[in-house]
């Protein structure tokens, strides 16, 4: 049982609205140091919008966000610029700076942000290129990398920032079949070493292998939510279980 004093995230009651569509209703996560949760569900449900509302890249309309026990003020561009150094995310998109090699995408932030100095940032660059397998790339340009690569390369920029929580919006939506596998084995790597991660996916081998706990999300709400084990097991009609007897079906039909 997750106690106060294990979590770093709480989100409260958050709710966010564009041109007077409610995307999300309220909506309460609790995360613990270590954990991984995975959220699934529908698209249009509000899975993207919930990261980054946690994130503040969109900035809620009601709710609290708690980092650590302190509430986040978010009319206050400290605790944004706070937040947002503290919990990294991952675009199915990728987000790379395409005038800048795979090293600079890395260093420009740590240059910037962390003010470190260019040989000190140079060389953590290169070791997270290294954990994530692309450490004879740094000089490519991302319209160089496959998408599998730019994807460890966006994580590999997030991880340089020494983020508390990783977020990650179908980090494989946009690869091609024959390079998840690489991405995900980044995803992988990072678990066992202890990242704690808030991830959307698709991918049937993450929700089965990765999650803690399960959040089934549907027009702005979490509808369903619990541990793999009790909501996928074998029998159950649950909503998950059903969304993902889909996913299995569409894997089979692609392969």
């Amino acid at each position: 049982m997750m106690t106060e004093t294990d979590q770093i995230l709480r989100v409260t009651d958050i709710s966010k609205s564009f041109g007077g569509n409610t995307i999300l209703n309220a909506v309460s996560v609790k995360l613990a140091k270590g954990e991984i949760k995975v959220l699934i569900g529908p698209s249009g449900g509000g899975k993207s919008t919930l990261l980054q509302c946690i994130n503040c890249l969109v900035v809620p309309d009601a709710g609290a966000i708690e980092l650590e026990n302190e509430t986040i003020d978010f009319r206050r561009k400290q605790d944004l610029y706070r937040l947002r150094q503290q919990v990294g995310m991952i675009f199915q998109d990728f987000n790379l700076f395409d005038h800048l090699t795979a090293l600079d995408n890395i260093t420009i932030a740590l240059r910037r942000v962390k003010k470190m100095d260019k040989n000190q940032a140079r060389q953590r660059a290169r070791l997270e290129l290294d954990q994530v397998g692309l450490g004879d790339k740094e000089a490519l340009y991302p319209a160089q990398l496959s998408g599998g690569q730019k994807q460890r390369l966006a994580i590999a920029r997030a991880l340089a920032m020494d983020p508390k929580i990783l977020l990650l919006d179908e980090p494989t939506s946009a690869l091609d079949p024959t390079l998840i596998g690489e991405v995900i084995a980044v995803i992988k790597g990072l678990a066992v070493k202890g990242m704690t991660m808030i991830m959307a996916t698709h991918q049937i081998s993450l929700i089965y292998n990765l999650a803690d706990e399960i959040l089934f999300m549907e027009n702005g709400r979490i509808v369903e939510q619990g541990p793999p084990a009790a909501l996928l097991a074998a029998g159950n009609t649950s909503r998950s279980q059903g969304f993902c007897d889909r996913l299995n079906e569409l894997a089979e039909v692609d392969g």
